[in-house]
């Protein structure tokens, strides 16, 4: 019976880690693919896990969705965009012991108005 008892332990422990939660497996980062077009986009990015609407910004011709790990945002134009339909990507990074952001996107309407909008993304980038 002592051998047992011995055991009992740690048993218990296994048998507790067996109900610990687990950990939820990591999502990979979006592998943006222009060609999709952007209802593809938006609706894979909006169906990935973790990812909520930011506020809304009154007057601003686009939307923002933002991973809940912080990784990454989805900025895409709304109707009235002069850029639309346009999709884009922030992450942050670390460049030189800096935290700076890098954009990625993808000008699907006019190419001119798509360049002022990621200036304006990456000028905001670069005040914070």
């Amino acid at each position: 019976m002592k051998r047992w008892g011995a055991l009992a332990p740690g048993l218990l422990a296994l048998g507790l880690a067996a109900c610990a939660p687990t950990e939820p497996e990591p999502v990979a980062a979006f592998e943006l693919d222009c060609a999709q077009g952007f209802d593809s986009i938006r609706d894979q990015i909006l169906a990935r896990p973790g990812v909520t609407p930011a506020p809304d910004a009154p007057g601003e011709p686009y939307d923002i969705f933002n991973e809940e790990t912080g990784r990454a945002s989805y900025i895409f134009t709304k109707p009235e965009a002069p850029a639309h339909p346009a999709v884009f990507i922030q992450t942050a990074t670390r460049r030189d012991g800096a935290r700076v952001m890098e954009h990625e996107g993808c000008a699907l309407g006019d190419p001119a108005a798509y360049d002022e909008l990621l200036a304006y993304w990456e000028s905001l980038a670069a005040a914070r």
